[in-house]
C-alpha cells in the first residue's frame, strides 16, 4: 500500500480504494489485461456511491439505474501481478440526468491509467433518461465546481 506521503495525482476531492492485482487480472506476461481496469473503476464507483450513502440495489428498486454513456481511457504504464493499486473517483461534471467522473489507477504516486466516465441516470424499466436523485445531485454539484476551478487555475499557471 502506498505510504501516506505517496498519494496518487488525484485531487483533494477524490475518493480512493486500494486493490491488489491478482493472477486472474493479468495476461500471460503478468501485466493487467486492459479490460480489467474497467472492473477496477466500476468497483471504485460502487464503493464511492456507497460511501456517499447510496446503495445501487436500493436505487434500482426506486427506478434509478446508471449506465455508461461514454468512456475514454488513457493507458500510461502497466500494472503488474501482485501490485497494490489505488483507484480514485472524482466528480468532473454534474448534469440533471448525467455525470462525468475522472478516475485513475495508480501504483504508489504513479498514474497508470486515467479514465473519463460519463454516466447517464435512466429509469429501470424503460431505460429513458431521468433526473439524478435530488439529494445526490445536491451533494455532487459543488464537487464538480471545485474540480473545474482547480483545472482553470492549473491551466493559468501553465500558460
Amino acid at each position: 500500500m502506498p505510504s501516506p506521503e505517496a498519494r496518487p495525482a488525484a485531487g483533494p476531492e477524490a475518493f480512493c480504494i486500494d486493490l491488489r492485482v491478482y493472477y486472474q487480472d493479468t495476461d500471460a506476461g503478468g501485466v493487467v489485461y486492459h479490460a480489467n481496469y474497467l472492473n477496477f473503476f466500476e468497483r471504485a464507483r460502487t464503493e464511492w456511491l456507497r460511501h456517499l450513502g447510496y446503495d445501487l440495489r436500493a436505487m434500482a428498486q426506486a427506478g434509478h439505474l446508471f449506465i455508461v454513456r461514454r468512456l475514454e481511457l488513457r493507458f500510461l504504464r502497466p500494472a503488474l501481478l501482485d501490485d497494490r493499486l489505488r483507484v480514485s473517483v472524482e466528480v468532473e461534471h454534474v448534469g440533471r440526468a448525467q455525470l462525468t467522473l475522472r478516475q485513475r489507477a495508480c501504483r504508489d504516486a504513479q498514474d497508470l491509467v486515467e479514465a473519463s466516465v460519463n454516466l447517464a441516470c435512466v429509469e429501470g424499466g424503460s431505460f429513458r433518461p431521468t433526473a439524478l436523485p435530488g439529494t445526490l445531485y445536491a451533494e455532487l454539484a459543488p464537487s464538480a465546481s471545485t474540480i473545474r476551478q482547480n483545472e482553470r487555475s492549473k491551466r493559468g499557471r501553465h500558460s
